[in-house]
């Protein structure tokens, strides 16, 4: 059966398109709005490594580098300690995505930023570039990267038992690396041949407990790919040029789900870090909107945690199996809605503390809460949608839908609160910097050389774990 899925541009033209497009992308200038959110998803994902620095992830990455030794050049973030660009992307991504804090792109099915901001560190301050190559190059990452796993099927990988998160991270991280290294369209296009021949990833990371695999497979392997594929390149390594789109070639590799003409359509026009999502909540996707609505029903009412009798969570099917009572807290539905009923509002530290599982108000209310999974709300504009219906024990009924998630392309998060999240994640690691570093990444233009704003993302050591 013929897929329904456009495919405007001729197959073998993939490759070197996006090859063109990298090779241009340092110096191409970018809309004032694309610049500001980049911005806002560099700030985001780099609070997201501090903090995941002290997580289970980080705390091993950390020790992995270690432990492997190699040059001091590049930034392993929230340590005193640097390692080789390779290992330092490695290391970084791992710490983006230790947790449920990093972004997402839904039209793709990717985290984009945990895998492309790294890379795009250490590349900067492996290739010596300025801030405004960094900007330019996280966003030429989330084109090709999300547009990738798009055209690769996305969702239908899932049914592959293939990760479009790792697929897409790889093809995001060695462009940013890419295009930092001033590569030529020639090399370019070797870049994305090897990007392709270290395309992996399996969904078996759902049944990580510990959120370390998944930070692997999310943001560790693609970030750390894609770094070692532009150092190959840089020194010498010849390719394939039509890696995308001869025959064999990577979308031959996925005929059932492929429409090759997504990886390049509206390339250069529509610029996918302005559809992609800053989470408000520090925990899994599917549970965003949710949160939403419960914290729109009980914000400044008069009951409280005694009076509810039972609480009702729709939201889409494909999102409910992915946060259905999970062992880890912050991917759990009715722990996360339990513990925004019992103190209105969430935060970071209380969305992961353990101790919380005990608290008796926040156990009853968890039994209180029923997930239903619902077919019809998986093809939502917007999607993710959520419904909370809230029944007291005086016969009230309460309902909310979420239609448009905070921080979603349809309800996007101000630089107000995109920096009041990353203070949050930041302060507790890095102390006083915190508030250099936000001010540096909104003058990143003004950053001669990526290295020094590099400082700005490590602890001193009176806080140093």
């Amino acid at each position: 059966m013929e897929s329904k899925v456009p495919s405007r541009a001729p197959a073998e033209k993939i490759t070197s398109t996006l090859a063109s497009y990298i090779a241009a992308a340092n110096g191409t200038a970018l809309p004032p709005a694309v610049v500001e959110k980049t911005k806002h998803h560099i700030l985001d994902t780099l609070a997201a490594c501090v903090s995941g620095a002290q997580l289970a992830a980080g705390v091993r990455a950390i020790a992995y580098v270690e432990a492997a030794g190699g040059p001091a050049r590049a930034t392993v973030i929230g340590a005193k300690l640097r390692a080789s660009p390779i290992d330092a992307a490695f290391a970084n991504g791992m710490m983006a995505h230790a947790d449920e804090t990093d972004d997402s792109h839904a039209p793709s099915l990717t985290h984009p930023g945990c895998a492309i901001v790294p890379a795009a560190l250490a590349a900067a301050e492996h290739f010596g570039r300025d801030g405004t190559a960094f900007i330019r190059a996280v966003s030429a990452g989330y084109d090709v990267g999300c547009r990738v796993a798009a055209a690769l099927g996305a969702g239908k990988l899932h049914e592959q038992h293939r990760s479009s998160h790792a697929l897409g991270g790889v093809f995001g991280a060695a462009a940013a690396a890419g295009a930092l290294a001033g590569f030529d369209a020639k090399r370019c296009a070797w870049l994305l041949s090897y990007a392709a021949q270290q395309a992996a990833g399996l969904t078996s990371w759902r049944r990580d407990r510990d959120h370390i695999e998944k930070a692997f497979v999310f943001a560790g392997m693609p970030a750390r790919n894609g770094m070692a594929t532009a150092i190959m390149v840089a020194n010498g390594f010849t390719a394939v040029e039509d890696t995308l789109d001869g025959l064999p070639g990577l979308f031959a590799a996925y005929p059932a789900a492929s429409a090759p003409g997504r990886a390049v359509e509206q390339l250069g026009e529509r610029h996918d870090v302005m559809h992609a999502t800053i989470k408000r909540w520090c925990v899994g996707s599917p549970i965003q909107a949710a949160l939403d609505s419960t914290l729109a029903l009980c914000t400044g009412a008069a009951w409280g945690p005694d009076d509810v009798d039972r609480i009702e969570v729709e939201i889409d099917s494909h999102g409910a199996r992915v946060v259905d009572g999970r062992a880890m807290l912050d991917v759990s539905l009715q722990h996360q809605v339990a513990l925004m009923l019992a103190d209105r509002g969430l935060t970071f530290a209380s969305s992961h503390d353990e101790h919380r599982l005990a608290d008796p108000v926040v156990a009853g209310l968890r039994e209180k809460v029923k997930l239903v999974p619902r077919d019809d709300m998986i093809d939502t504009d917007p999607p993710r949608q959520a419904k909370v219906t809230i029944w007291l024990r005086d016969g009230t009924r309460l309902f909310h839908h979420t239609r448009a998630v905070r921080g979603t392309p349809a309800d996007p998060m101000t630089a107000t609160e995109v920096t009041e999240k990353a203070l949050g994640l930041l302060r507790p690691v890095i102390g006083e910097k915190a508030q250099q570093l936000v001010k540096a990444v909104f003058a990143l233009e003004h950053v001669a050389r990526v290295t020094e704003f590099g400082k700005l993302l490590q602890p001193d050591e009176s806080l140093f774990v």
